[in-house]
């Protein structure tokens, strides 16, 4: 197997991931903070775990040259910021 059959390996196992795993559970994170809900301490976990793998594929993201994983990375990142804005906010409605 070449380097480049491991990384379309890699890509196909983390696009699956992302668009089976992550994004729904962030979606729903991030509709539950729009309903001014706080973080649960699961919620931290899992948002603290979807940041460690994006970061340690990022290379991947950038690299490839695969646009769908771009793609992915984006709206990942994106809700990333979004849930962690609403959630200070809705911490600070006390």
């Amino acid at each position: 197997m070449t380097s480049s059959d491991k990384d379309q390996g890699m890509i196909a196992v983390i696009l699956k991931r992302m668009c089976d795993q992550r994004l729904p559970r962030l979606i729903e994170i991030r509709d539950g903070l729009d309903d001014n809900k706080k973080l649960t301490n699961y919620d931290i976990e899992y948002l603290e775990e979807v940041f460690s793998d994006t970061q340690k594929n990022e290379h991947l993201a950038k690299n490839s040259g695969d646009k769908d994983l771009e793609v992915i990375f984006i709206k990942v990142v994106n809700l990333y910021k979004e849930i962690t804005e609403k959630a200070l906010a809705n911490e600070g409605k006390d």
